[in-house]
This record gives structure tokens, C-alpha cells and sequence, in this order.
């Protein structure tokens, strides 16, 4: 969506009691209507208290016993919703964000968590979901995911129980579950305060809970806007098979559990280990953690948020979730920015706030403000510097087959439409990644086969999802691949591999809503974190080589065999400028992404059976369009810089703390 004129930045009032006096006014005049046929207002406006809101806790019954107490689990639910429109009788929408994080990690850049009075009522909501939205007419709703913080049972990471103790709540904002006013309590709370028009959210393990409800095809979750969200749990600890951490879901499972649960939560911490081996292999908990299968139950409309550089929760994440979507026809958008695993808060703030508001307007209270109509996709091409796509991937985007062949020197060769024939020999090296190898590109190495086109004389734009098919001869019984495309060529983007993933946190703050003695709207301001760059890295995906012939399953290789697998990369959209030039690199481990394999194999790559399936708008001809005339010689420049550092050490955490 391209940037809007017409928003205006929230400005803070000095006091709470400043901000109630400028709102007496307006409660006099009739409160914004609420329709829902498209004849009414087309924003809705912030004509109630945040001070005076009901603020209230319930307990939803889950109709699980994931801890096995022999009673049905409850979920904690803090409720923040407006007082006037109660009183008036008025069904107000609910946004919500089911979270792991709200009393053992904080949310936001800033890690904020909820606080209470001494009745038990949240004082600090994290986040300015509540202060923005809350006075505009909506209820904001925080769920403590089972095992967490004052919710009964336990974490499972993705499962049934985190799925369930979130849907449960849907399903009372609608009439169809039953909550009480305490934890242990028998008095029934009901929410006839709601129309039951659910909009989710959330970023890193929130996202992915509204992902997984949102599969479950629950009536009257209406939108979710998953942020940084992971679609498959077995792509956030493996890929094809390669280990992309060193610790499985029940570390993660013991991270955030509350103390309760961690004491009465072995079961299925147990299961968490046995059940999920570090083989890679798909057993029966990686199905049951997998939405991208029920993307077909999906009711909801989907706002979808993600970096490029994001390798936390990588974009293997992006490209068969919005394309299952697609395929079942659900109503979508989505940004991508040139970050990591970062709240889009934090890197493109006003323009956040005044889509999201126009999103929920129109999904939740039906105004006709046109929102649906406008370019489905936001695309970050510089830092700060924005485009916007009708479509994405774009109409005229076709997936090319480009072809590696031999050059001059060893494991240096090219990249372009012809098949060719010969082999290339590299041997794993786990002491380097990719940034290693793209800034050799053009020289001999024994670690990496490096492919290049010749300087490009037109633009060429990937958009989409890349696959990278492989024909290799490994001289051991067990070989991890990486097959990287790179952006070859002088650039200035945000430094994602730096603390902060692309951006800098500041000391002034900026206000967003209406704040309380304890609860404040406003958060320190950010800027992007640029760094220059002789080469980018597009696209990245990983697999072991055992599992060539099933995706679920490796099996150990017979050295000196050749086996063939193809290799699925994340999603992205990037324009490699006229002047630069586009690489592809196929190596082993990718120090820090993946973790290596049990023995360190020389393979031999058949380039005759070698390939590069890449999405390119304008297709086969666009790139013969870009690469006519092209000078093979290598670009040099005095001083050349280096790319970014190599990635840190990935997460263990999907929401890291921000």
C-alpha cells in the first residue's frame, strides 16, 4: 500500500487528566456509529476513555486437561474495553493477542509485561494495541496461553494446547464456551459486551498462534495479522532434514512456562523430547503443528508482516503459507521489509498504525474506507524507501529455470539459460557461512561452487519462492547443503545481522493513544541501522541430503553415489539493479544456520543436472533482456566493502525478547 497523506501522528497529552478534559467534548456528541452495510463513517475515532475503561479478568474453560490435574484447564484472559459503550448497549469488536510472553519475557522492543492491581485487574497492557484501539471502540483482549503466567495447563509449542487455549477464547467472545470470574471459581462471566468480531495479532509465537487458530476455521475470527509467524513448527527447527538449532521444542516449552507449570507439566515436556527427534524426521507432532495443511479451513482475512532478513523465523514461513491462502481464495496483504525478526512498529511506525487502524475498521466494524482496494502488497527496496505491488507476486512472474555451468577457474563459473555440462567439487567447511562465500564469489575456494551472470543491463526483480534442485556425489554417509542467491554489487541496506536486525532504538518517545498513571501510550522511537554492502543475500535454503528421496525421513548416503534433491528458499522480493550482478552459491553448512552434519563430506556436483528454478517477473525473457551484452569480466572498485557480518547466532526464542 502506497504512503498516505492522510494519517496524522498521535500527539501525547500532558496528563491524564489533560486527555480526559480534551475528551469531555466529545462524549457529548453522539459516539462514531458502528455500521457494518458500508454507508457509514470510514474511521472510527477515539470518542472514548481509556482512563475510565472496564478493565476485568476471566478464566476461559478449555475442555483440555493438558496437565493432567483431572480437572478441564482454564486460560487467563485480561478484558480492556470501553465503559461508555457498555453502558449504552452497544457490542463493541474484540482485537486480541493470545501470548507466551506476558509475564516471563515481555513484549515489544521495549519487553513489556502485564502488570495488576491489588483486585487482579491488568494495570499494563504491553503494547499500544490497547491505548490506540480501546478509545476508538474496540476491546483489546491479552490471553495467557495454557502453562503460562495465571493460565492453567501447559505449553506444547504449537500444538493442540496452544491452539486450543486461544480458540477457546474465540469461541466465548461468541457465545459458544464458558468462562468464570476467577481461576478455581463456579460464577459463570458472560461477554454479551461483544458482537464477537475477533480480529488477532501478534508477532514471532502470538503471529503463529492467530496462523493456527485461524486454521482451525473458528466462526468469528474475522482478520488476523501475523507478524514474523511461523506456519510450520517443523520449518522452524529443521529444513529438509539439517537441524537449524541445537535444542528442540521442549526447551523452548520450559523458557516460558509459568513455575505451576513447570512443575506439573513433565508429561508433556517428555513428549516434547521423544516425540520430536533430532533426526529431522516428520513424525505425528510436526503434523499436528503444521497450518500450512488446513490452510483450507481459513475464514479469516489475513494482514501478513515479515523481514526478509528475518532468520529467526525464516521465510520459508512466508511463501507456502500465502500460497495455500491464495489457492483457497482468503482475502490477504502483506509487507516485507528489509529487516529480521522486527515488529513493523518499530521500522515504519505512523504508516503502521494508520494501516492497521484502517485494517481493522474494515474487517471488524465494515467500513467501506477502501482499504481493500488498494495494492495488496508493501515492499521494502531501500531503507525507509517503499513500494507497492497490485498483486504479489506480481502478474507477468514466472518461475525461470536458470542453469550453472563451468568457468575459467575452479568452483567460480556461470549462471545463465543454457544447460551445460561438467562438475564442480567443494568440501564442507562449517567454520564459514554464507556471507563467507559471497564475498569470494570470484575466487577459488574449496569450500563453496560460486555461479554468476555477467553485469546486468537491466533490472531484474525476483519475487516469490525459489527451489534449487541438486545432483551431488558426497564422499561420506551424511552431507548438510546451503544454496544461497546473492545480489552481487554496491548497495546500502539495514544492517540485519547487527543487534536490533535492521534497526536503532532512540530515548524520545512518540504517543500512540490515550495513557494512564500506569499504562503509558508512549514508546522510544527507532531508526533504520544501514550499513554498505558489496553483495546481498536474496534467498537462502538448506537441506540434508538424506532425506532425497523423502522429505520426512533421511537415511544414511552411500559414498559415491549421486543423489538428487531439490531445496526450497524463502520467499522474497528484490530487484538486482542494472550494473550488479546475481549469484547463486551451493555449499554445505551455513555457519550459525544451520548446524553441521556427523562428518565433513566432499561433494561433486553434476552441473548438467543442476538448476536454479527462480521466480523473475517478466520470466525466461526478462532475464535474457538483462543479461544481453553482459560483461563477464569481475566488477572491481577501490576500497570495496565487505557485506554484512555474518548472521549472529540464531535464536532460540521466536519473539526474542522485541
Amino acid at each position: 500500500m502506497p504512503i498516505r497523506t492522510r494519517f496524522t501522528t498521535w500527539r501525547p497529552l500532558a496528563t491524564a487528566a489533560a486527555a480526559t478534559a480534551a475528551l469531555l467534548a466529545t462524549f457529548l456528541a453522539p459516539a462514531t456509529a458502528q455500521a457494518l452495510d458500508g454507508t457509514g463513517p470510514r474511521e472510527s475515532r477515539p470518542v472514548y476513555s481509556y482512563e475510565n475503561a472496564v478493565r476485568e479478568a476471566v478464566w476461559v474453560d478449555t475442555r483440555l486437561d493438558g496437565d493432567g490435574d483431572g480437572r478441564t484447564d482454564r486460560v487467563a484472559v485480561d478484558i480492556v474495553r470501553p465503559r461508555e459503550a457498555a453502558r449504552k448497549g452497544r457490542k463493541v469488536p474484540v482485537i486480541m493477542d493470545a501470548s507466551p510472553y506476558y509475564s516471563c519475557c515481555g513484549r515489544g522492543n521495549e519487553s513489556q509485561l502485564k502488570t495488576y492491581d491489588a483486585d487482579g485487574h491488568v494495570v499494563q497492557m504491553p503494547l499500544f494495541y490497547d491505548n490506540y484501539f480501546v478509545p476508538r471502540g474496540y476491546a483489546f483482549v491479552g490471553v495467557d496461553l495454557a502453562g503460562t503466567n495465571r493460565s492453567d495447563g501447559c505449553v506444547d509449542v504449537g500444538g493442540r494446547s496452544d491452539i486450543q487455549s486461544a480458540k477457546a477464547v474465540v469461541d466465548w467472545l461468541n457465545g459458544r464456551g464458558t468462562a468464570y470470574t476467577s481461576r478455581t471459581g463456579t460464577v459463570k462471566a458472560k461477554a454479551g459486551w461483544t458482537n464477537g468480531r475477533t480480529g488477532m495479532i501478534g508477532k514471532s509465537w502470538d503471529g503463529t498462534i492467530a496462523n493456527g487458530v485461524a486454521a482451525t476455521g473458528v466462526e468469528g475470527l474475522r482478520t488476523i495479522v501475523p507478524i514474523s509467524a511461523i506456519s510450520t513448527w517443523y520449518d522452524y527447527y529443521f529444513s529438509q532434514g539439517a537441524p537449524l538449532y541445537d535444542s528442540g521444542p521442549d526447551w523452548l516449552s520450559n523458557y516460558v512456562d509459568s513455575p505451576d507449570a513447570r512443575a506439573r507439566c513433565a508429561a508433556v515436556q517428555r513428549k516434547l523430547v521423544d516425540q520430536a527427534p533430532r533426526t529431522g524426521d516428520r513424525t505425528p507432532l510436526w503434523t499436528e503443528r503444521d497450518y500450512v495443511k488446513d490452510a483450507r479451513k481459513v475464514r479469516a482475512s489475513v494482514f501478513l508482516v515479515h523481514g526478509m532478513q528475518d532468520l529467526n523465523v525464516r521465510l520459508q514461513h512466508v511463501g507456502p503459507w500465502w500460497d495455500a491462502l491464495a489457492k483457497n481464495g482468503v482475502q490477504r496483504k502483506i509487507w516485507l521489509s528489509q529487516t529480521g525478526h522486527v515488529d513493523p512498529f518499530d521500522f515504519r511506525r505512523a504508516e503502521w498504525v494508520d494501516t492497521l487502524h484502517r485494517w481493522f475498521d474494515h474487517e471488524l466494524l465494515g467500513y467501506d474506507n477502501g482499504i481493500d482496494r488498494e495494492p495488496m502488497a508493501d515492499i521494502e527496496r531501500r531503507p525507509d524507501q517503499w513500494v507497492t505491488s497490485k498483486s504479489w507476486p506480481p502478474r507477468g512472474t514466472s518461475a525461470t529455470t536458470l542453469r550453472p555451468a563451468k568457468g575459467a577457474s575452479p568452483g567460480v563459473g556461470t549462471l545463465g539459460l543454457t544447460r551445460a555440462k561438467g562438475t564442480e567439487t567443494f568440501t564442507d567447511d562449517p567454520a564459514l557461512s554464507e556471507t563467507d562465500w559471497a564475498a569470494r564469489i570470484d575466487t577459488p575456494t574449496p569450500d563453496k561452487a560460486g555461479f554468476t551472470t555477467g553485469t546486468l543491463t537491466r533490472d531484474l526483480r525476483l519475487s516469490g519462492a525459489s527451489k534449487v534442485t541438486v545432483t551431488a556425489t558426497p564422499t561420506t554417509s551424511t552431507a548438510h547443503l546451503s544454496a544461497v542467491l546473492v545480489d552481487l554489487g554496491p548497495d546500502t541496506i539495514r544492517d540485519y545481522a547487527a543487534s536490533g536486525e535492521g534497526i536503532t532504538t532512540l530515548t524520545d518517545r512518540t504517543c500512540w493513544g490515550l495513557s494512564t498513571t500506569g499504562d503509558s501510550a508512549c514508546f522510544k522511537e527507532t531508526r533504520a541501522k544501514t550499513t554498505a554492502v558489496d553483495h546481498t543475500v536474496v534467498s537462502r535454503g538448506w537441506a540434508d541430503l538424506g532425506t532425497y528421496a523423502d522429505a520426512g525421513k533421511g537415511v544414511p548416503l552411500t559414498p559415491g553415489k549421486a543423489y538428487t534433491i531439490t531445496l526450497d528458499l524463502g520467499a522474497t522480493d528484490h530487484v538486482v539493479p542494472a550494473g550488479h550482478r546475481l549469484a547463486l552459491i551451493v555449499a554445505g553448512t551455513d555457519k550459525d544456520l544451520i548446524d553441521p552434519p556427523s562428518t565433513r563430506p566432499t561433494l561433486t556436483l553434476d552441473l548438467s543436472r543442476t538448476s536454479a528454478r527462480v521466480p523473475l517477473v517478466g520470466g525466461a525473457s526478462a532475464f535474457a533482456h538483462a543479461t544481453k551484452g553482459a560483461d563477464r569480466a569481475v566488477p572491481q572498485e577501490a576500497g570495496a566493502r565487505d557485506g554484512v557480518r555474518a548472521p549472529r547466532t540464531a535464536h532460540r526464542v521466536p519473539e526474542g525478547g522485541r
